[in-house]
Formats: C-alpha cells, structure tokens, sequence
C-alpha cells in the first residue's frame, strides 16, 4: 500500500512555488520592458513596515546667482536640506486554499504537477494585485498635485482625446520627455482610438484619407482594465490615465514568498491544505508615505486617500508623472 509522506509534500510544496515564482518572473519582466521602466518591479528583501531613503532637496531660491563686483559686504549663506522618500510594506497572503487528493486523480492529473499550474494561478493573482494596488496609490497621489492633473470632466469634450492627452503631457513643459509611457483603462484607450476617426482629415491635394498620427506621441500605451483606473464614486464616473517617468512605481518583493502544505486526515477524504505569505514594498517616485496618517500596513481605501502621499521633493516635475481625469465617451 501506498502511503503519503512528509517528504512527498515537500515535493508538492516545491512544484507549487516553482510555479508562482516562474510566473512572477516572467510577468515583472514584461511589466518593466514594456512600460519603459515606469512600473519597476523586482525583488528587494528589507525588514521592517518602512524603507526610508533621504535624499539633498534643490536650494530653494537658487544655488547660482549674479555676484556684486563692487561690494564686499556679508552674503546671507542659502541653506542646504534634506528629506526622505518613505516606501510602505504591504503584508500579503495566499489562500489558505484545500484541495482533496482525489481530485487530482479524478481529473487524470498528477498532484505534484497540478500544484505547479495551481502555483502559476497564484502568481497571477499575486501579480494583479500588486499592479491594482500601486495603479491606486499612483492615481490618486498625482490627481491630489494640481500641478500634474490635467481635469478634463468640466471641458467641452471630457473624454480621453488626443488633444487632453497633449494637455496632460504639458503639465510637465520642458520636462515632458521625463514620461515615458501611458497607464490606461481600455475604455480610455478605445475613446482615444474613435477621437482618432473623428479626426480624419480628406487631403485636397492627394484625395486620400489619412488618420492623424498624434496619440502617444512617441509612447507606449499599457491597457488595463483595472478598478484602480476608474473613480465610480464620481457621477459619471471618471477614467484617468496616468502619464509615468521612469521609476514612477516602484513596487518590490521584500520578504521572500513562504508556502506551506498540511495533510489533513480524519476526513472521508485525504486534504490538502495551501497557505502562503510575502510582502512588498510600495513606493512612488517624488513623494514619500505618511507615516503618521497612513500608518504600517494599509488596506486599500487608505493607500487610496491621496493626502496620505505627500509630496517630497522641490519641484512637481520631479514627480512620478502627469495624469488625466476624463469620462467615458456616450
């Protein structure tokens, strides 16, 4: 007779976390490439609720200027000073989720390699979950910047057209090569795709159609239709786009992922039992996490307050980006 041991479901637990760790590989990969470095993604194990990195602010009132020739009188010293950018910790976990043995055979599979694709579905989540999240923290940090927020629901067309985008992008002026790509909801990005057709221009001299060519300018959109994208408590609702530099979030891995499997007996079946944790650290460039008001740990509706990111550095172009508030197209 056959007889599970202890050693069997370690292998169990390996083919698991094979799985959510290849799939998250894979994913962060693709995340960093195609958003240019906008959303960084990777693994950075640090202790403790808080990563704190200080940093020189620029003088204020400026560092050079025109020196008096003619005088030798005292100069009032400009003051250098220095403050932080506060990346917060966001504690995670996985399932707990049981699964009967019998199930894996019933359905002709082999349970170490069911648990890899149960793993890679794991990933998947984890994934999503961390994108949603910083897609929130980011949205609603930068609409609370007057400076970067390009409010386009009390205009003539309130929806996501080239020329709100062009406007979103001039928030940042002589700086706006710092965004290097587009974060938006595929109902922005299909309004951009018609404001397009409606801008079909009939060229006299050659007699054919052509579609003006503006929409990113020269930058990669990522589409996601993410929850984070949308404020439903808004009549209607408002889609944004985000607008990000490079580094503009950062979000990493910072306690490894820990997965564990119990065998659980007594039952009309043989179950299993699967639970994880990790934690990752969630940060956006230019501003720093209240400590104080947002405190260790936070749950969505508080990462979501945008006075709980505050503004660290001197100038808004050293922001993590510019963003559009629009509305759907009817």
């Amino acid at each position: 007779m056959a007889i599970s041991n202890t050693s069997d479901f370690k292998i169990y637990e390996e083919q698991f976390f094979g799985g959510l760790t290849e799939t998250l590989q894979q994913m962060t990969d693709v995340m960093n490439a195609a958003s240019r470095g906008a959303i960084a993604m990777g693994t950075s194990l640090m202790k403790g609720n808080y990563e704190y990195e200080s940093f020189f602010k620029a003088v204020s009132g400026g560092l050079v200027t025109r020196q008096d020739i003619t005088s030798n009188s005292s100069v009032t010293p400009t003051k250098l000073t220095q403050d932080e950018f506060i990346r917060v910790k966001c504690h995670r976990k996985i399932g707990p989720t049981d699964v009967t043995r019998k199930a894996f055979l019933m359905a002709g599979e082999n349970p170490e390699l069911a648990s890899f694709v149960f793993g890679k579905q794991a990933a998947e989540e984890v994934a999503a979950d961390m994108l949603n999240t910083a897609l929130l923290a980011a949205r609603v940090a930068l609409a609370n910047q007057s400076a970067v927020l390009n409010d386009a629901t009390s205009l003539a067309d309130t929806t996501c057209t080239s020329k709100n985008l062009i406007n979103t992008l001039r928030k940042f002026g002589d700086k706006q090569n710092r965004v290097v790509a587009w974060i938006m909801h595929s109902t922005s990005w299909f309004d951009l795709g018609l404001d397009g057709v409606d801008n079909q221009v009939d060229s006299i001299a050659s007699g054919i159609i052509r579609v003006l060519d503006v929409p990113g300018m020269g930058r990669p959109f990522i589409v996601t239709d993410s929850d984070s994208l949308i404020a439903t408590a808004d009549t209607p609702d408002s889609y944004y786009v985000l607008g990000l530099t490079e580094g503009g979030i950062q979000a990493m891995f910072t306690e490894e992922q820990y997965i564990a499997s119990q065998e659980i007996l007594g039952n009309e079946q043989i179950q299993t039992r699967l639970q994880g944790e990790y934690a990752y650290n969630l940060g956006l460039k230019g501003f720093k996490w209240d400590v104080s008001n947002g405190a260790a740990n936070p749950d969505s509706s508080t990462i979501g307050t945008g006075s709980n990111w505050d503004m660290a550095v001197s100038s808004y172009k050293d922001l993590a980006g510019v963003v559009l508030k629009s509305q759907a197209r009817s």
